[in-house]
C-alpha cells in the first residue's frame, strides 16, 4: 500500500533563518529555480523524460481524506499553497479516497500555468461500484465506490481515461504503476507495454512505479529492462529505514532512473516522535519510538527540527531528485516549504553517525 504523499501532523515552529546560505547551496548543487519557483525548492530534472519538477513535491493523499475528512474549499486552499510557494510537482491517484483527491486536484489545478505543472496519478486500480479492494483508511470516499486491482493493458487505458475525467483535464504527465508487488508479472507484461504506448503517442511523458518497497521497484526495472523513467519509493529511504539503498537507489542511480522519495516521516514517528505514534502506518514499536526520539534529541541540539531533518535527508543520495510530502492544510505546506529551507550543519549528519543512528555507508546532504 503506498500512501507515500501521507501527511504528518503540522507543529508550529519559530521563523526559519539562514535562507540566504540554504539557498546558495542549493545553487551550488546545480539547482536553480524556474519561473515563479523560488530558489529555496528549486527544479531537477526527471530522469531523461525534458520534464523538470520541483525538489519539494506535494502528494495528495491527504486530500483525499486519508485518516481524516478534508472538504473541498480546504482541499482547494492546501493545493492553491503550494502553487503559491512554488510546488509544482504534485502527485495523486484513484486508489486516494476512492477519486476525492484526483476531483479536487484536478479542480484547484484549472487554473495555474499547466507549462510549469508537472502532475503523476497511477494505474493499477480501478474504481468501480462495489470495488472490493477497499481500504478503512478514507474518512469520507463516494459511497458504493471501491477499487479493484486491474494491471491489464484494457485496464491501464480505462484508468488513465478515467483519471482524466476526474480531474477535469486533458493530460497527466507522469503515470505511475501503484503498488505492483502482488501482480508482478502482469504489472511486467501487460500493464508496463500499455504504458510505453501511452509514452510513444505522446499521451504522457514519464513512466514510474510507486511502492513500498524497494525490492519491488527493482524486480520491476529489471523485468522492463529499465523502462521505467522514475520511481516513488514511499518509507524506505528514511532517517530510519535506508532499505531502498540495498539495490533500488545504487540501480537507479545505474540506470538514469529517477527517485522519488516519498514517506519521508514514516507515517508520522519522524513528524512527531512519542509513544502511540505510527510507522508505515501501524503502531511504532517502543525501539523505534526511542530512536526517533534519540535523532531528534541530536537535532535539536544543532537548532534543527527532526522532520526539518528527515525531509533534506534523501537528498544525499545523487539519485533522489524530489521529496514528495502530503499536506492537508495550507499550514502545513507552509511548514514543509520552511522545513526544505532549513540550515542543517553537516556536523548534525556526522554526529548522528557517530551515534550509530545512520550506518556509515549512507551518503548525507
Amino acid at each position: 500500500m503506498n500512501l507515500g504523499s501521507g501527511s504528518a501532523a503540522c507543529r508550529s515552529w519559530s521563523t526559519w533563518t539562514g535562507a540566504a546560505s540554504s539557498v546558495e547551496a542549493l545553487r551550488l548543487l546545480g539547482v536553480v529555480g524556474l519561473g515563479t519557483i523560488p530558489a529555496m525548492i528549486g527544479t531537477a530534472a526527471l530522469g531523461r523524460t525534458g520534464l523538470r519538477v520541483s525538489r519539494l513535491g506535494l502528494g495528495l493523499a491527504p486530500i483525499g481524506g486519508l485518516y481524516a475528512e478534508v472538504d473541498d474549499a480546504q482541499a482547494a486552499a492546501t493545493v492553491r499553497r503550494a502553487w503559491e510557494r512554488g510546488v509544482r510537482f504534485f502527485d495523486t491517484a484513484p486508489l486516494y479516497g476512492y477519486g476525492s483527491s484526483e476531483r479536487r486536484a484536478g479542480s484547484a489545478l484549472t487554473a495555474v500555468d499547466r507549462a510549469e505543472l508537472v502532475l503523476a496519478t497511477k494505474v493499477g486500480r480501478l474504481i468501480v461500484p462495489g470495488g472490493a479492494d477497499g481500504q478503512g483508511i478514507w474518512a469520507d470516499p463516494p459511497a458504493g465506490l471501491g477499487p479493484v486491482f486491474d494491471f491489464t493493458a484494457d485496464g491501464v487505458r480505462r484508468s488513465h481515461a478515467d483519471s482524466l475525467r476526474r480531474l477535469g483535464l486533458d493530460r497527466v504527465d507522469v503515470l505511475h504503476l501503484h503498488d505492483p508487488d502482488d501482480h508482478l508479472p502482469q504489472a511486467v507484461a501487460e500493464a508496463f507495454p500499455a504504458l510505453a504506448a501511452l509514452r510513444a503517442e505522446g499521451t504522457i511523458a514519464a513512466i514510474g512505479a510507486g511502492a513500498n518497497s524497494g525490492a519491488t521497484l527493482a524486480q520491476v526495472l529489471r523485468g522492463t529492462d529499465g523502462g521505467l523513467d522514475c520511481v516513488l519509493l514511499a518509507g524506505r529511504y528514511t532517517l530510519l529505514d535506508q532499505s531502498g539503498l540495498a539495490d533500488l537507489l545504487p540501480l537507479c542511480l545505474h540506470l538514469g532512473t529517477a527517485v522519488i522519495a516519498a514517506g519521508v516521516f514514516n507515517s508520522g514517528l519522524l513528524a512527531d516522535p512519542r509513544p502511540g505514534a505510527t510507522f508505515n502506518y501501524a503502531p511504532a514499536p517502543a525501539p523505534l519510538v526511542e530512536k526517533a526520539l534519540e535523532i531528534e534529541r541530536i537535532c535539536l541540539q544543532h537548532g534543527v527540527p527532526l522532520h526539518a531533518a528527515a525531509i533534506q535527508f534523501p537528498f544525499g543520495h545523487p539519485a533522489v531528485v524530489c521529496v514528495l510530502v502530503g499536506a492537508r492544510s495550507p499550514a502545513e505546506v507552509d511548514d514543509a516549504v520552511e522545513m526544505l529551507a532549513h540550515p542543517i550543519p553537516p556536523r548534525l549528519w556526522t554526529e548522528l553517525k557517530a551515534a550509530h543512528l545512520l550506518p556509515d555507508e549512507v551518503p548525507t546532504p
